[in-house]
């Protein structure tokens, strides 16, 4: 049975586990305590390391699996210092993973002014947040090269599943841009991204990167207004570009004020992924269960 280490086991790790768990030997790293709820359907070999501390990292030399890594970059810099680690300690050894599979975000692309997307376009990333990401899909190529492990790089764009809704923002009242003024937004939902994932493992070109977007062609004051349709909250107000910049959290607005529809079309072609929601429409429940007060 192959080996399979999931690095930054939480959400998608576990959905990967409960579809697929058995057909891997599965080993998992996550910075937060374990509970049950994690153990999924499948048994999953717990890995106490750290990847903000290097020298826990040594109980990974030698690996010869597979790895999944969904671990988000360290919150500061431009430059992702975790993935630096990780790749450090798992070349130390004679043995090194076979495969790798980066999961990256379709931030790197930055502001296209609403342009179609494709892989062969330059990366132009605007926030440290996506420079964190270039810089890991960056060291994570050359250190395939330098080893011969094969990598696959996938672009993941908001990801989404009906306990994975922007309920909170809805609630909380934040505007979304006038029509005349909105950005696209680009979703996957959890399901058919740990399908693609799945996909990548099997299927992925050594080297390639794949945009990992749904069919969608949507723009975000649109898609918050399909969510409170259906969950019965009011759609938030419109407001334009230069009131949403005064108003809306920081993190809020980086992602507002970047445009973009993202092709899927080496995704389909290449790894022959085939969408169980092809849109949001198709993937955000028709009666959406509010949040407790709690």
């Amino acid at each position: 049975m192959r080996r399979l280490l999931i690095v930054g086991y939480g959400d998608i790790g576990k959905r990967f586990a409960a579809r697929y768990g058995s057909k891997f030997s599965l080993s998992g790293i996550r910075r937060a305590k374990i509970d049950d709820s994690l153990s999924c359907l499948h048994s999953v070999n717990w890995l106490n390391v750290d990847l903000d501390k290097p020298k826990t990292l040594r109980r990974l030399t030698g690996f010869s699996g597979d790895v999944v890594y969904l671990a988000p970059p360290n919150p500061n810099g431009l430059s992702d210092t975790r993935v630096r680690n990780f790749l450090g300690s798992i070349s130390a050894g004679v043995r090194i993973p076979q495969r790798l599979i980066y999961i990256s975000t379709t931030g790197v692309y930055g502001d296209c002014s609403g342009d179609l997307v494709c892989e062969t376009r330059a990366a132009n990333p605007q926030t440290d947040r996506a420079r964190r990401r270039l810089d890991a899909e960056a060291k994570v190529r050359a250190w395939s090269k330098a080893t011969g492990c094969r990598s696959v790089v996938l672009r993941v764009p908001g990801i989404y599943a009906p306990d994975r809704l922007p309920l909170n923002r809805l609630i909380d009242g934040l505007p979304a841009l006038a029509a005349s003024e909105d950005s696209y937004s680009n979703h996957i939902h959890a399901e058919d991204l740990v399908r693609i994932i799945f996909l990548a493992l099997t299927r992925g070109e050594n080297g390639r990167i794949y945009n990992c977007s749904d069919d969608s062609r949507i723009k975000l004051g649109d898609y918050l207004d399909l969510i409170a349709d259906r969950s019965g909250l009011s759609q938030p107000r419109r407001v334009t570009r230069s009131e949403a910049k005064r108003v809306l959290p920081d993190v809020s607005w980086s992602f507002v004020k970047e445009s973009r529809l993202i092709s899927n079309e080496r995704m389909k072609r290449e790894l022959g992924a085939r969408l169980l929601y092809p849109t949001v429409n198709d993937g955000v429940p028709y009666k959406i269960s509010l949040p407790s007060a709690d």
